[in-house]
């Protein structure tokens, strides 16, 4: 049935179109499958129908179904001539946006919507010719009439078939298995795993609704580039390459070898429509080497004047405040940082630097008043997540980028000028748990904590996730972790030992543990989330249980430019550089050689740089939240033979 309302007033002429579908109950339909092809909410079937009672339907019964027909336009044709569209704004939209893909100007928008609030479902006036080019599949409602078909369930059922009530969706028997239904609908596990998200880890259960078909043309392009490439491969840092040209517009990825859209999609937190809408030519497949754009950058901070940088760094040195307790720790991160300085100074990069005396927690708003809002185009410090956000609402109205070294926290994630240096301890939990998958043969787990058995906790329910039923055992002392028994022949079995903990006296028993079972029990192997210097003493015995862990904060003294960095502190301070300092090297030189004239540092994120000791690699958590560091590097102990 089609329903016309015409409205013909003065010189204005309004059409909208509605459209009214039914549906016959046909054997197998539920109210979900039935909603889901017509693309409405169970609410609004249920709405539509006051005759489902309990959500019980039965067979031939009559359902109204509003088929919806998109984005609703409204023509309207001016005294002039000129003709303007409505549209109904959409979640994700914006007025840059708009702009941008109507290819007419912020002021030309504001002039035809004088109250315009950029509210999702909002109507917004634009002129007609533009919308007709540009507006892509948006379908400008006219006065003509449209037919609509009928669903094609409803026509098989009239014909007395019968059919299936959803072809994209099937219903879970009672015998069914993952096998059985790849292969009744000729779908690979991995892509009923990608239409499906969460079945793997929850299992097939009778009664319930899955996804059996791709339901558009552009998740199908998706499947079959997931067919071409292969299984998904878990991506670690070790194989990424994330670039952004000075200049771009957009974060772009080289593709590697094993990658995969899906992948893709979930690294860096965008849809598959976004992907495929900057890379058309994702369908003629995925090939390594290929340049994909990810994501158009954010409009972030840019110099207002002159060309040197002014840069602050809000150290705690704690002389205003008396409190000489991080006083140390400062001065020896400012050593590093004036040495990644005088680099980038050399290499042509032109800084004012100020050096701004943080305090403590408690005297740090006096700290603020330092800093010229007007005057700053980056800031380095301070160190404590508490001041960090004190800095971020100071200067939030200008977009300042603020470089935190040390915190690290979920509540930090939603700025967008914030840049995170320090990986977080789940990163590296996640990145161990990566590797004992690739080795795992139900051997028992064993993970040594310390006294905060958090970070433990939390690798011990990603193994549970990611493995087949382990046996995980969290333990807080080195001499707990005991070899296995095979229940067979009784001899001693193989485990896994892990150290989940950065105390060096707690990573030395872990050491002499380790090298004591692998001598005892082939195949024992062992991981750790952190370096700990007992690991250098001695590597044969840790090569036996073919020892990988993550290392960050340390130096590869046999690399060239390490070597000469190395040198040039020692020329410099007469000393080998201690902890603190080759971190104030690595944050400062880091964030300095992402800089160009403008204080564009933001749009230098996705390149992937390893400094002295550190591996920064950044993500965004959250969609225009921080940049966060997810980097880390790996070491492999490999057995000899």
């Amino acid at each position: 049935m089609i329903k016309k309302f015409f409205l013909l007033s003065g010189l204005t002429l309004a059409t909208v179109a509605f459209s009214q579908a039914t549906h016959t109950v046909v054997k197998g339909d539920t109210p979900y499958n039935i909603s889901k092809k017509y693309g409405i909410s169970i609410d609004d079937l249920y709405r539509l129908n006051p005759q489902v009672k309990n959500g019980v339907i039965n067979l031939g019964d009559i359902l109204t179904v509003n088929a919806k027909s998109g984005v609703q336009k409204t023509q309207v044709v001016s005294a002039a001539g000129s003709a303007t569209t409505k549209i109904i704004l959409q979640p994700k939209q914006t007025l840059y946006g708009l702009t941008k893909q109507y290819h007419i100007t912020e002021a030309e928008i504001r002039k035809l919507n004088p109250d315009l609030q950029m509210q999702i479902g909002e109507e917004i006036t634009l002129p007609a010719a533009n919308v007709s080019k540009y507006g892509g599949n948006v379908v400008v409602a006219t006065t003509n009439t449209v037919d609509v078909p009928k669903p094609e369930t409803q026509a098989s059922a009239e014909k007395g078939e019968a059919a299936s009530a959803d072809d994209f969706h099937y219903e879970v028997q009672d015998k069914d298995n993952y096998y059985r239904i790849t292969r009744k609908f000729g779908i690979t596990k991995s892509q009923l795993f990608m239409m499906n998200p969460g079945l793997e880890e929850k299992g097939l259960k009778k009664g319930d609704i899955i996804k059996v078909k791709a339901t558009d043309v552009k998740e199908t392009v998706a499947n079959q580039i997931e067919d071409s490439a292969g299984k998904a491969q878990v991506t670690t840092v070790e194989t990424s390459s994330v670039a952004t040209a000075p200049g771009d517009q957009y974060v772009t990825y080289t593709v590697q070898s094993g990658d995969t859209v899906f992948g893709i999609v979930n690294k860096y937190g965008v849809t598959l429509d976004q992907l495929l809408s900057l890379n058309p030519d994702l369908v003629y497949g995925l090939k390594s080497g290929m340049v994909l754009k990810i994501k158009k950058l954010d409009e972030g901070y840019v110099k207002k004047s002159g060309d040197a940088l002014n840069v602050i760094l809000m150290l705690p040195f704690g002389f205003d405040s008396n409190d000489s307790k991080y006083r140390n720790m400062a001065a020896d991160f400012l050593s590093g940082a004036r040495l990644a300085i005088e680099r980038n100074a050399s290499e042509g990069l032109k800084m004012d630097i100020k050096i701004v005396d943080a305090g403590n927690e408690k005297s740090f708003k006096n700290s603020l008043t330092q800093i010229n809002q007007d005057n700053t185009d980056l800031i380095i410090g301070p160190f404590f997540k508490s001041n960090i956000i004190e800095v971020l609402d100071f200067v939030h109205d200008k977009k300042i980028p603020v470089v935190a070294p040390f915190a690290n926290s979920d509540d930090l994630y939603g700025y967008s000028n914030l840049v995170i240096m320090e990986t977080a301890d789940q990163a590296y939990a996640d990145g161990i748990a990566k590797e004992i998958a690739k080795k795992y043969s139900n051997e028992k787990i064993y993970i040594l904590s310390d006294k905060d058995p958090a970070l433990a906790e939390y690798l011990k329910t990603k193994l549970e996730k990611t493995l087949k039923k382990p046996e995980v055992h969290i333990v807080a002392s080195a001499a707990d972790i005991q070899a296995d028994t095979n229940m067979m022949t009784g001899q001693s079995a193989p485990v896994v030992a892990v150290l989940a903990s950065n105390d060096d006296a707690l990573g030395k028993a872990f050491t002499g543990r380790v090298v004591e079972l692998a001598e005892q029990v082939a195949g024992t192997r062992a991981y750790s989330l952190f370096y700990t210097p007992s690991f250098d003493s001695d590597t044969n015995g840790l090569s036996a249980a073919a020892l990988v862990y993550l290392m960050d904060r340390k130096v590869n003294t046999d690399g060239s430019f390490e070597k000469e960095i190395l040198a040039d502190y020692k020329k410099k301070y007469c000393k080998v550089p201690p902890r603190f300092a080759i971190i104030g090297f690595d944050t400062v030189n880091d964030i300095l050689s992402r800089e160009n004239k403008k204080g564009e540092v933001l749009k230098q994120m996705g390149k992937t740089q390893t400094q002295l000791a550190t591996k920064f690699e950044y993500a965004r958590p959250r969609s225009g939240g921080a940049y966060v560091n997810t980097g880390y590097r790996i070491v492999r102990l490999i057995p000899e033979n």
